[in-house]
């Protein structure tokens, strides 16, 4: 008894070509520094060529001048850790997680509307997650005392406010502190201004 699959059909290479370039993501090189910041916390990348791995792990193809680059970019230099090995880190135990999300930009940062409690952060793609982590500490640390907490996706970010009818109040305090405290300006409708050090 033959099966329905008989004579079994092999997808063309046009076909195949075809699923793996849907497959492939093209992120703003702002949202993938934001996932090799990320990478870099989580103690994975060893070499440049993991963070070449880990990065087309996610479907992000990248050369290996390009990972360096961002590297470079994020301040993640390669040394021995606490246990010996050789990995990318952040020298400067010391510095903010903040400051290390200021390096990536304040180009992180699409829309924010408020509705009701809630405020909804639009991110590029891969971006949400470092953003949402950065204002979680910011609300530990009360630099952000009316918001509970984040829920992060790939590209959005909702906040939720202690108040039933806070979100506006909120959304205005996430504008000011998102332009000041991570990107070091003062934009506050979009235009940005120096500051001076």
């Amino acid at each position: 008894m033959r099966s329905r699959l008989w004579p079994l059909r092999l997808p063309s290479i046009q076909a195949v070509r075809r699923f793996i370039v849907a497959k492939r993501v093209t992120l703003s090189s702002n949202a993938r520094r934001a996932l090799v910041v990320n990478f870099v916390n989580q103690g994975l990348v060893r070499s440049q060529s993991d963070l070449v791995d880990l990065l087309a792990d996610e479907g992000i193809e990248v050369t290996q001048a390009t990972a360096s680059r961002d590297l470079d970019d994020v301040g993640a230099v390669r040394g021995k850790d606490a246990s010996g090995v050789m990995r990318y880190q952040f020298l400067e135990s010391s510095v903010e997680p903040l400051a290390r999300m200021a390096r990536v930009s304040d180009q992180l940062l699409l829309s924010v509307t408020a509705s009701g409690n809630i405020v909804v952060i639009k991110t590029p793609p891969g971006g949400a997650q470092l953003l949402a982590s950065a204002l979680d500490r910011a609300s530990e640390s009360s630099a952000l005392p009316n918001a509970i907490g984040t829920i992060a996706g790939d590209d959005t970010v909702l906040v939720i406010s202690r108040n039933a009818s806070g979100g506006k109040l909120l959304a205005a305090q996430l504008r000011d502190f998102i332009a000041t405290e991570l990107s070091g300006s003062t934009r506050k409708t979009g235009k940005s201004k120096k500051v001076r050090r």
